[in-house]
């Protein structure tokens, strides 16, 4: 496809750059594609078709046919509003449909808010003694190798004993 599209800016006689503005896409997308980087996305093939209604998608995409659509057949054909050709995943406001959304709530049971008592302390049993050790005569005796200070401009010190 990157060959074609190459083709297609020579034959418009257009820059990358000032194709891009007129798709309204930025500069450096269609360097990447034309580098094979990325795959072209769904806003470089919706400006492709609201700039260029002449150009003919099938040939861009697959090589088959002409470059520009014949004029017999462009100008008989009814162009569909960008809006059918590439729907958007937002038009419809939400991402659900009302009706899945009744089927969940009534999916989902109802429950109940329950409050649930723990038992008093009376004091009658005794607080159960922390046994974990904490000061330094229970730990093992352990002795540092080296200490490394970093420095904030990329620098360090080593120290060994």
């Amino acid at each position: 496809m990157k060959e074609r599209l190459e083709q297609f800016l020579a034959a418009e006689n257009i820059t990358q750059a000032a194709f891009a503005d007129k798709i309204n896409v930025t500069r450096s997308s269609i360097t990447h594609i034309l580098s094979g980087r990325n795959k072209p996305g769904y806003d470089f093939f919706a400006g492709l078709i609201k700039n260029y209604p002449s150009l003919n998608m099938e040939w861009l995409l697959t090589g088959r046919g002409r470059m520009y659509k014949s004029p017999e057949n462009s100008a008989g054909t009814v162009r569909a509003p960008l809006d059918t050709v590439f729907p958007s995943p937002y038009a419809g406001g939400t991402l659900f449909a009302e009706d899945e959304r009744t089927e969940l709530r009534e999916s989902v049971p109802e429950t109940e808010n329950r409050v649930r008592e723990l038992p008093e302390d009376t004091g009658d049993s005794p607080a159960k003694p922390d046994t974990t050790p904490t000061g330094p005569e229970t730990a093992p005796r352990r002795k540092a190798e080296k200490i490394i200070i970093f420095y904030d401009d990329g620098t360090y010190e080593e120290f060994r004993k």
